[in-house]
């Protein structure tokens, strides 16, 4: 017996997979390693990771759930930010990690009581799920720019 929604169980294995693909990537990258800029113009992965928690907060205010973080605290991470010039305001990568983890577990808490979406929030959440996907992927460019092998076998 179907109990959720395919587009539910489709977001929920979204969500999943790119968080197992962020931590995979970001595993054993040091805060110094993370706040690389290559060229001294791409982003770091402390930028990446932080906004894709900060982004991830607008998808959980989307499922009517609180954020992980006060968005004007963290808003050097926000879209449009210019990373290099506001690295300074940049928290450890360490405890990005666990804001991401906090963000994960909240997503899935959130999913699992949702029986379906808003036919206007669909949209909104699609996106945010691509959104995922394209930072997740530069994770992975960075940890080998970074000298690290491949994480995703």
């Amino acid at each position: 017996m179907e109990t959720k929604s395919n587009e539910i169980e489709f977001v929920k294995n979204q969500v999943t997979s790119t968080f197992y693909l962020v931590s995979m990537n970001t595993e054993g990258i040091t805060h110094e390693e993370s706040m690389v800029f290559p060229n001294n113009e791409a982003n770091s992965m402390n930028w990446i990771l932080g906004h894709l928690i900060y982004i991830r907060n607008a998808f959980l205010n989307i499922l009517g759930e609180e954020s992980v973080w006060e968005a004007e605290k963290f808003s050097c991470y926000n879209r449009g930010a210019v990373a290099l010039e506001r690295k300074d305001e940049f928290i450890h990568f360490e405890e990005l990690k666990t804001y991401m983890k906090k963000s994960q577990d909240r997503l899935e808490a959130k999913l699992n009581t949702l029986d379906g979406f808003a036919a206007e929030k669909t949209k909104d959440i699609s996106t945010l799920c691509l959104h995922e996907i394209y930072h997740s992927g530069q994770l992975g460019y960075l940890r080998r720019i970074l000298g690290k092998p491949g994480a995703i076998k």
